[in-house]
């Protein structure tokens, strides 16, 4: 009897200690009820306001036939209405499937088939695209149309508590090594982990505004501004990067944390350079420094008054595993080693995940309670990458007698080109699938914008073949930034390989630095 008593005490306080996003919102509507929460141009909701209006929604859904577990799919550019689909669907326990506009559309297709969801939103800017697709959602709402009659329908009181920690709250996805993107699902303990995180590795008031600019499907967007709210800060909502509105912004707001991706710095540079706006505040800017030319990294922080986040992570992770550190305002580094993260614990492995010693590199893998739940409807990519009890991130990197960590390469061989991820094998699935191509592999280049673009490296079948004609064949299949950026033609002879016969990648990459590379490879024209 006693065990029993204990147990069920047990399970009382298991109970009582959980937390969701919902909650969350609720509880910052009490503290802050007037405070400004969201605002988008003219429209500012006050906490209190969203909390209503997210309610209202969530009655809505619930009538429409949403529940526990349901996957609503959203196709938006950035705006007030999306962060209340998502905090809405957070209410309910039912799962927000964000979806990157800037695929194609067999990629879109792709995306929707592999989580099949229930009700899509959709805004006026691509409800032709998303209507030109065979896409079997049931019921698709306008958010320009329809919505604001959708959310008459709700009652303002708070829905029936039925969302737990462990719910899936949104899907990011993120391009795929085999050619696919896989749908990363990010938990609402995961999503309050990384406020937490963020606060910790980088203290923030409430004062403190965060600029919603960057898409909201990516996590530089929705962690960011998740932590902005879950603090009673301000998020300031934009329709994608503007230089110049953003400078207006940061001249008359208190900025937490501004993000500046590696292929805008140099037009924000330009901007304040051009206006003479000097910020107000900004705790932070910046994210990826290994993809920034130094000098503009220097550059940017000096006008920005800021530090810039010498961050490393991922979808799947959040900032973690190493973003702590911070190169000074003004500075230009002599090496970019990145500070472990709060709440996280680092391996570096060897292929037999033997952890290896200081100065050797090594896989890094990681525990925190900041990482998603797996990818959707993916047993076995998730069984190779939570081997072992530890999420294997595929990035090789050097602990150094500091503590800090090296980034050295991509076990699995990533672009990362102005933010965004692109495989080879997307691109590489396409070229190959020509019969004017015999082999074909893309490798990255250094950019000074986008960090990194992709190349192909063509053996043709065909003697008439032109390096417009390889784009071609990828046009409107990927998204545009997938396209590579420039083609190399190369005869078999000419590619690298291993003794099994495998073309090596890295050993591609180094005929564009060869100072006969062009003449070589025979680059189109």
């Amino acid at each position: 009897m006693h065990d029993q008593q204990a147990q069920h005490s047990l399970s009382l306080a298991h109970t009582a200690a959980q937390t969701t996003v919902g909650a969350m919102l609720r509880v910052q509507m009490q503290r802050e009820g007037n405070r400004p929460a969201l605002q988008h141009g003219s429209r500012i909701w006050s906490y209190g306001e969203l909390n209503e209006r997210t309610n209202r929604l969530a009655h809505a859904l619930a009538l429409s036939g949403i529940r526990h577990g349901d996957r609503i799919a959203v196709l938006s550019e950035n705006r007030l209405e999306y962060i209340e689909i998502n905090l809405a669907a957070a209410k309910l326990g039912a799962i927000v499937a964000c979806l990157n506009w800037r695929m194609a559309d067999a990629e879109l297709m792709h995306c929707i088939k592999l989580v099949q969801p229930s009700l899509g939103f959709v805004s006026q800017r691509f409800d032709g695209a998303l209507r030109s697709l065979d896409h079997g959602i049931p019921r698709v709402i306008g958010i320009d149309a329809d919505y604001g009659y959708l959310l008459a329908q709700g009652r303002t009181d708070e829905p029936p508590a039925q969302a737990q920690p462990e719910d899936g709250f949104i899907i990011l996805y993120t391009s795929g090594t085999t050619g696919s993107s896989k749908g990363a699902l990010i938990s609402q303990r995961a999503m309050i982990a990384r406020c937490i995180i963020g606060q910790l590795d980088r203290p923030a008031s409430r004062d403190d505004s965060f600029i919603a600019w960057s898409p909201m499907f990516h996590m530089g967007a929705t962690d960011n501004l998740f932590a902005t709210l879950a603090r009673g800060g301000k998020v300031i909502v934009q329709d994608g990067f503007d230089a110049g509105a953003i400078a207006a912004t940061i001249e008359r707001e208190a900025i937490g944390h501004l993000t500046i991706l590696p292929g805008v710095v140099d037009k924000m540079i330009a901007e304040l350079n051009a206006t003479g706006i000097r910020p107000k505040s900004i705790r932070t800017c910046g994210v990826m420094a290994d993809l920034v030319p130094l000098q503009q990294l220097a550059e940017l922080t000096t006008l920005l008054k800021a530090p810039y986040l010498n961050s490393f992570g991922s979808t799947e992770t959040g900032a973690t595993p190493a973003s702590a550190g911070l190169i000074p305002a003004g500075e230009l580094p002599k090496r970019l080693s990145k500070s472990q993260s709060s709440l996280c614990e680092v391996r570096l492995v060897d292929a037999n995940d033997r952890e290896v010693p200081d100065g050797e590199p090594g896989e890094i893998a990681v525990r925190t309670p900041a990482l998603f739940s797996g990818y959707w409807n993916a047993p076995e990519t998730n069984a190779r990458d939570f081997r072992n009890g530890w999420f294997h991130m595929g990035d090789v990197f050097v602990r150094n007698p500091d503590r800090t960590l090296d980034f050295v390469d991509r076990n699995k061989y990533l672009i990362k080109s102005g933010g965004e991820n692109i495989y080879p094998a997307e691109i590489e699935r396409l070229l190959l699938a020509s019969p004017r191509v015999a082999e074909a592999i893309v490798v990255r280049r250094s950019d000074a914008r986008w960090g990194e673009v992709p190349v192909a490296f063509v053996v043709s079948k065909d003697d008439a073949l032109t390096d417009d004609d390889v784009i071609e064949m990828c046009r409107g299949k990927i998204a545009n930034y997938k396209l590579p950026k420039e083609v190399r033609f190369i005869t078999q002879g000419q590619l690298p390989r291993n003794s099994s016969g495998k073309i090596e990648r890295r050993e591609v990459e180094a005929l564009l630095s060869a100072p006969d590379a062009r003449a070589a490879t025979g680059t189109a024209k």
